[in-house]
């Protein structure tokens, strides 16, 4: 495994995967996973407007995004496949908070076509390890639909315990869906100096 992640980027290279920070050139790349996916992600996610699946809306995003990367308010991660260059998943890490919660929220996605092959644990392993070790959390929540197995397999390999049952927690595809909530504490935990 390959690293060259700092406070305000990731980079981090597991066999034929790369988890890096987003980028604002990464638009077109990024808006033509999600237009892939389209139809497969549309269970899981928030209702998208068209302009989510654009090189345009993206680049707009990015830049936003990019400036949350800097003051390390948020990772907007890419996964992305090193034989094609192409992304085939997405992590972001969102709702940091640091003194005295030191916590953040992950979300994730990953291609249809590569589902099932162990990349997202792989990755989420990665992004985790950089969230607990070089951002210093000490907590990481997730949630996921009651019927998202995988994702809940994700989880727990990860080690996520879950906590609880949120009834109506999220808007996703149109309407609002129940959701168990989990979190990750780091055993390493303390205090910067």
């Amino acid at each position: 495994m390959n690293k060259i992640s700092t406070p305000t980027q990731v980079y981090e290279v597991d066999g034929d995967i790369l988890l890096r920070t987003a980028q604002p050139f990464d638009a077109e790349k990024i808006s033509q996973y999600f237009s892939n996916n389209r139809t497969f992600l549309r269970p899981w996610e928030p209702k998208r407007e068209d302009v989510f699946y654009t090189v345009e809306g993206w680049t707009k995003k990015l830049i936003k995004l990019s400036e949350l990367h800097k003051i390390a308010l948020g990772f907007y991660l890419l996964i992305i496949d090193l034989n094609t260059g192409d992304v085939i998943g997405t992590i972001s890490f969102s709702n940091l908070s640091r003194f005295p919660m030191h916590s953040c929220t992950v979300g994730y996605s990953i291609s249809e076509h590569v589902q099932g092959q162990g990349i997202m644990s792989r990755a989420m392993k990665m992004a985790v390890n950089y969230m607990f070790s070089i951002q210093n959390m000490h907590r990481i929540s997730a949630g996921y639909l009651p019927e998202n197995e995988r994702s809940a397999a994700v989880l727990k390999k990860l080690g996520f315990k879950k906590e609880g049952y949120a009834e109506k927690y999220l808007l996703i595809d149109g309407k609002w869906q129940d959701h168990v909530l989990t979190s990750l504490v780091n055993p390493n935990w303390q205090e910067a100096q």
